[in-house]
């Protein structure tokens, strides 16, 4: 016999990057009372979802995280739930290169709130999160958002997006082989909000000024109209899936999971079905129910919750708790393959261990990296020529550059390699590499510059649309390798003021050699603190990436040769004294400041022959070989074998 819980919905929150889905969750716990008149949250709330360094920083989601609010508003008791209602909203990144979290997450819910910015419109990161949804079946809210903005075109907006779904409900309808329903796909409720401010409304402002408005009341009543409820068999026997991973210091390995039927109970022993098919008893020594941003420890879990268990130290994403008498197969996660690779291995530098850096060794590297396989699907680990190196694969740049900052935080050394994409054999044998759908926004004057600097990347423009604003959308399909250090030239040309996204298109032939660089490297010729009187000397070669009495060694990149080839350069060379001046007599007032290059300018930077010295301190270039003479043997064999 089927039941529904009216007293539960889960949903997830989607959009592109910075388009305001962690600023509206955080409104919505601040209505629903999550924190008390006591509570203390970091930055008076603002963002209370992003809880990680790297997130804050960066402005995005990179974790997948639930939160529960119960919700006790009229729209509770409308919808048959008088004592209230409780909604397990998931926080999803708005990133591609994230999207093993996103599918996880999807994995989770009934159902998605689609936040599209008012001026911006729907983007490629919003195109892959609403695909996913779509393909699952989840119903979507559309929620469009920041209408208060001057510039909103909230009715483009509408459109944009309307055609979005249109677009990708054709594009499913070929893909499987059950009809989609279009017309409920494309009859779906819109709503306008100020997450910023804490209000929506159902109906479209005209100035920007949400009509009638005061709170969040008619998007939870959307969400208890439109989310189903969970559904369930009475009789159907105990099936969980485990979607996430946490830690805690008393309790060890935490397994976020969705209880799909049954009653999950503290104190029970279960059959745990890992992912190769394998069968093991388990028992569930504490289940913690979320409340708010809090886990609270609780009895039992039944059908539709989300909670955390404790006890079992090995399971992992992907893995389901079953009756071991009556085992339900439950969907596997799928997760799409990488496409874009880094080798990171211990730092080989002159300089290794001489700072803060502390987890120096290849067991320590490794373990890490095995550590981050637990929670992040998308990952691949693989070995090479090298005991101390590894090849680590995963969706995108900015994913792996995440990755090694977070190592560097927690004060491993690294040497990392560059960004190399991920390439197939067909089955004729040809080589096949992943290719990118580019959305890219610019001011008019800008166009030509930015044509140029596609097509030198192998981009075929497909649409270019004006929107009479002074500002021009282009959508180009490029490989993954023209993108790799793209972003330093693209907002060089549009002096900081173009947006550029891209989104995973898939396979297809490899399009031949591509030129990423145009300019060298200046390399230091011998090891030592750098000194004013070499860098003025030098200053005419180019522009340095250090400063007086930093530390160089031969083989280091310490600038950028505005020519093509590279060159030594004496960085060390001090003054000689006389009798009439000091060594370093007017000196510090005429050098140019250095250019300080962040981890990922760094790896958008280097050469295939180049690599980047990462250590908690420090983020510096170098040669992958260090030795001038062997360097210029390597190259000259390099060059007699194209």
């Amino acid at each position: 016999m089927k039941s529904t819980r009216s007293d539960i919905r889960n949903v997830a929150i989607i959009a592109h990057v910075d388009h305001g889905k962690t600023t509206l969750v955080d409104a919505m716990l601040w209505q629903s009372d999550v924190f008390d008149s006591h509570a203390s949250v970091e930055s008076t709330g603002e963002r209370v979802m992003d809880s990680g360094d790297l997130e804050r920083e960066k402005g995005i989601t990179i974790l997948a995280k639930n939160t529960a609010i119960t919700y006790r508003g009229p729209a509770a008791a409308k919808h048959g739930a008088p004592d209230g209602v409780t909604i397990n909203v998931v926080d999803t990144p708005g990133h591609a290169d994230f999207g093993g979290e996103v599918e996880r997450a999807l994995s989770m819910v009934d159902g998605v709130v689609l936040l599209v910015d008012a001026s911006e419109g729907p983007l490629p990161q919003t195109r892959f999160v609403l695909r996913k949804a779509l393909a699952g079946r989840l119903p979507v809210i559309v929620v469009v958002n920041k209408v208060d903005r001057p510039d909103s075109r909230i009715d483009e907006v509408v459109s944009e997006t309307t055609d979005l779904l249109l677009n990708l409900a054709s594009d499913l309808e070929g893909d499987v082989d059950e009809t989609v329903d279009v017309d409920a796909i494309l009859d779906v409720p819109v709503i306008y909000a100020s997450g910023k401010a804490g209000r929506a409304s159902t109906v479209q402002p005209e100035d920007g000024t949400l009509p009638d408005s005061t709170d969040l009341e008619p998007l939870f009543d959307a969400i208890l109209a439109n989310i189903p409820a969970p559904t369930f068999d009475d009789e159907a026997p105990v099936a969980a899936q485990v979607t996430n991973l946490d830690a805690s210091p008393f309790l060890g390995r935490l397994a976020l999971i969705r209880v799909h039927s049954g009653t999950i109970r503290k104190g029970q022993t279960l059959g745990w079905r890992q992912q190769d098919g394998t069968m093991k008893s388990a028992r569930i020594s504490e289940l913690l129910r979320t409340v708010g941003l809090d886990r609270v420890p609780d009895t039992e879990a039944g059908p539709g919750d989300i909670v955390a268990i404790a006890g079992i130290p090995d399971i992992t994403i992907g893995d389901s708790l079953v009756d071991a008498d009556n085992p339900v197969d439950l969907p596997k996660i799928h997760v799409d393959e990488p496409a874009i690779s880094l080798t990171i291995g211990t730092n080989t530098s002159p300089l290794a261990g001489k700072v803060k850096g502390h987890k120096l060794t290849a067991r320590q590297v490794k373990d890490r990296l095995d550590r981050e396989l637990v929670g992040n699907v998308s990952l691949r680990v693989l070995p090479t020529e090298r005991p101390d190196a590894w090849e680590v694969q995963g969706r995108g740049e900015l994913a792996l550059a995440i990755l090694v900052e977070q190592m560097r935080r927690e004060g491993f050394e690294l040497t990392v390699g560059k960004p190399q994409v991920v390439t197939k054999l067909d089955e004729n044998g040809k080589v096949l590499e992943p290719y990118e759908h580019m959305t890219i926004d610019v001011p008019e004057e800008h166009l030509g510059a930015v044509t140029q600097l596609m097509a030198g990347r192998k981009g075929r423009m497909t649409t270019m649309t004006n929107h009479g604003t002074g500002w021009v959308r282009m959508e180009y399909t490029v490989p993954s390798r023209g993108l790799i250090g793209f972003r330093t030239y693209f907002l060089t040309e549009t002096r900081g003021t173009g947006i550029a996204s891209s989104l995973f298109a898939g396979y297809d032939e490899w399009a031949g050699q591509i030129e990423s660089r145009i300019t060298g490297s200046l390399i230091a010729d011998r090891q030592g603190a750098v000194t004013p009187f070499s860098l003025l000397r030098l200053e005419d070669r180019g522009t340095f990436f250090v400063e007086p009495t930093q530390e160089v060694y031969e083989g280091m990149v310490v600038g950028e040769n505005p020519r093509a080839e590279d060159m030594e350069v004496n960085v060390v060379r001090e003054k000689e004294l006389t009798n009439m001046r000091a060594a370093s007599a007017d000196v510090f007032e005429s050098l140019v400041p250095p250019r300080r290059l962040t981890l990922e300018e760094s790896l958008e930077f280097i050469e295939d022959d180049e690599c980047v010295e990462v250590t908690p301190e420090t983020i510096r270039i170098r040669k992958l070989i260090l030795d001038s003479h062997e360097r210029a043997r390597a190259n000259r064999k390099r060059a007699q074998g194209r």
